[in-house]
């Protein structure tokens, strides 16, 4: 018996306008591990950045933090043992009645999770999922069923679904940080970072919603 832990964010917001600020793709990336080392080293990293005079803010958050901490993060993050899966959808193929930000979020956690169920933990193992806490107070609850139901849909053995804010997980971090380089590619044809973690995804997949 094993002990699998899944982390999973998010990328792109609910915009459909084609404005500007709205995003062009929503991702849904998660981060699958036996060890959580990913996420001590992330802790050990913020540490001796701090001694050597890098300044950080209250967390390590990728879209706001200064490059040399990017660098140094995906140096570390090339290092361990883990598994990336993203689910990636173009925001203009999403049918009308799926662009209800529940809606949308519950399918695309139902996808995603039923793709790689099967290869992320057996009969027998432990399945501790954690999704990022995200949205309105109203919309939380929501989401946290869809995330629920997902995972009980497909999984094949024992587990939990956490729900918890960014900040009080390393491995959520190392979740966002995967995310944010997944979705440079996707919206702005910057791969620099995502090829940094080649070897580390399994999936990186584009789906249509129906």
């Amino acid at each position: 018996m094993s002990t699998v832990y899944l982390f999973g964010d998010e990328a792109g917001n609910f915009d459909f306008s084609g404005g500007p600020g709205a995003s062009r793709y929503f991702i849904l990336t998660t981060v699958t591990t036996g060890n959580c080392q990913a996420g001590d080293r992330l802790q050990a990293l913020r540490r001796r950045l701090a001694w050597q005079g890098v300044h950080l803010g209250a967390v390590l958050h990728a879209t706001e933090d200064p490059q040399t901490v990017r660098d140094a993060v995906f140096r570390m993050l090339a290092l361990c043992e883990m598994r990336i899966d993203a689910t990636i959808i173009s925001k203009r193929s999403i049918p009308e009645a799926m662009r209800d930000p529940q809606t949308l979020y519950r399918h695309v956690w139902h996808e995603h999770f039923a793709r790689i169920a099967p290869d992320i933990a057996m009969r027998g193992d432990r399945l501790l999922a954690v999704a990022s806490d995200l949205g309105t107070r109203k919309r939380r609850g929501a989401f946290h069923v869809a995330v629920d139901e997902a995972v009980r849909a497909s999984a094949r053995c024992t587990h939990r679904v956490a729900f918890w804010p960014n900040m009080s997980e390393p491995c959520l971090v190392v979740a966002d940080y995967c995310t944010w380089a997944i979705q440079r590619k996707w919206e702005r044809e910057d791969s620099r970072s995502q090829v940094l973690l080649l070897d580390k995804i399994a999936s990186e997949t584009e789906i249509t919603l129906r």
